[in-house]
């Protein structure tokens, strides 16, 4: 039998590029799926910063078009293998090679969907047709529409199946429904039958949803989460549709970028038997790169996030107070609204020694924090899966989570009779509640030492890595009775 074809298509992937959790997941996913036989590939746009970092390695393919606003504009295919996964890039200077952000402007929808049409001609073009097409999030949802839709011909396009992974459904790529027939080449009956529609134009994370052949998410509580009205940003109709189609797939981390034993960005390198000793040391290092006051037993928590409502900084803001009040200290990396960051720096002028915070992106103080800290705070509103708990657990900083979303199906809550748990949880979004599992932590790390350490192993034993979680995704696949 010949080795099955899987295509990811995507907004970003590491190590090229990154913007948030998606990158991650595109960059290491595809790794362990060739582990089990499967032939995967990954195709993202060209963006300035990896034409500007990458480009003596990056093998021209081919030139073609496609037709925008019924226009031919020109596509070049670039190529490169990393870590045995061939990855695909579409330049087109214009519409990626920009200062700044991945997305987040005026022509996003144009630009997507020339993105999504370079790619479904691309396999033209290289005589390339998966037998699963996997595409990520908004910026990719009109691919099955289009493969179903405009190819009713061809069945080389027909025979492609389809799985649409959401990963944030609050970012939805909601459009005028003039693009249907300039930019997406699709007739307006499919804006009429309500196929597509949303409120007064299109919806890329709808038409996913509606057309794939499988729906996944990243977590199974996110999943379940999403079919409720509180969580399903008014898509939770559709989703109770395709319910049946529906699975949670909890995240992984890359193992081999995130290990406290291979970590070079560490002071010090620790595993499961040297944790607390190496621990402290890094602690103390960490310290005095930010003007902390220098203690290897004192509690320290830090934050490594985005600052925003979504991730519950609203909550941190609330209850600054109380937390200044505790006997620990506070490290935030992250920036975000402007009114947050603002926040932070005051508070950080009136308690030196105590609280920092590192406005901005540092990836190496970022392991640092996850290394040294003994704490990690994430009060989120909502979390489809999160990756910094399952980093901060491999690196045995215990996790303070919101139960909700994968921070509910990968942080096990401590048990102070039976001595399980990976960290501490708490149920409703207020920040009492958040104040209470932050104290409750402290009370176990300065009273019941032994039992934080058992707490630390635990968290360390944890298997956070991709391996599982590919087995099922390759369990997703294999439900097309065409693969098998």
């Amino acid at each position: 039998m010949s080795e099955k074809k899987v295509l990811f298509v995507a907004a970003e992937a590491l190590p090229y590029i990154k913007s948030g959790g998606l990158a991650d997941v595109v960059g290491s996913l595809p790794k362990e799926l060739l582990k089990l036989g499967l032939d995967v590939r990954v195709v993202i746009p060209l963006y300035k910063k990896i034409a500007e970092k990458n480009h003596e390695e990056l093998e021209f393919v081919c030139e073609y078009s496609v037709n925008i606003n019924y226009v031919e504009v020109p596509v070049r295919l670039l190529t490169s293998v990393y870590e045995d996964v061939r990855y695909y890039f579409v330049e087109h200077q214009g519409y990626f090679e920009r200062e700044g952000a991945l997305y987040g402007y005026q022509d996003d929808g144009e630009r997507f969907a020339y993105f999504q049409k370079a790619v479904l001609e691309m396999c033209n073009q290289l005589d390339y047709f998966p037998n699963v097409m996997h595409s990520h999030d908004w910026h990719t949802g009109m691919i099955p529409v289009m493969c179903k839709e405009n190819f009713l011909h061809d069945p080389r396009y027909l025979n492609i199946r389809h799985v649409y992974t959401i990963h944030n459904l609050a970012y939805q790529g909601n459009f005028s429904k003039d693009m249907l027939d300039g930019c997406l080449g699709l007739s307006m009956h499919l804006y009429d039958n309500g196929n597509v529609r949303f409120d007064t134009g299109i919806s890329f994370m709808k038409s996913g949803i509606v057309y794939a052949d499988k729906v996944t998410t990243v977590s199974p509580t996110y999943a379940q989460e999403i079919l409720t009205s509180e969580y399903g940003e008014h898509l939770e109709h559709v989703l109770q549709m395709r319910a049946q189609s529906l699975r949670g797939i909890v995240n992984g981390i890359d193992v081999d970028v995130w290990n406290p034993k291979t970590d070079a960005t560490l002071p010090h390198n620790y595993n499961k038997v040297n944790v607390f000793k190496n621990k402290k040391l890094n602690k103390l290092a960490l310290q005095k790169a930010l003007g902390l006051q220098e203690d290897p037993d004192v509690y320290v928590v830090g934050l490594v996030t985005r600052l925003t409502g979504q991730k519950g900084l609203n909550l941190v803001q609330q209850e600054m107070g109380a937390l200044i009040a505790a006997n620990m200290q506070i490290v935030v990396l992250g920036s975000g609204d402007a009114d947050i960051e603002n926040d932070f720096r005051a508070v950080e002028a009136g308690n030196k020694g105590k609280f920092v915070f590192y406005c901005g992106y540092n990836e190496d103080l970022a392991h640092q924090i996850y290394a040294a800290c003994d704490g990690f705070l994430m009060p989120s509103k909502f979390e489809p899966c999160g990756i910094s708990q399952l980093i901060s657990m491999h690196y045995g900083t215990l996790p303070i989570v919101r139960e909700t979303g994968g921070l509910k199906d990968t942080v096990i809550p401590y048990n102070q009779y039976t001595k399980e748990g990976t960290g501490f949880s708490f149920a409703n979004f207020n920040g009492w509640e958040m104040v209470d599992a932050v104290y409750r932590a402290l009370e176990c790390y300065y009273d019941n030492p032994k039992d934080y350490k058992q707490l630390v192993r635990n968290a360390m034993a944890t298997d956070v890595s991709w391996e599982h979680s590919a087995k099922e995704y390759k369990e997703v696949y294999d439900e097309f009775e065409e693969w098998k």
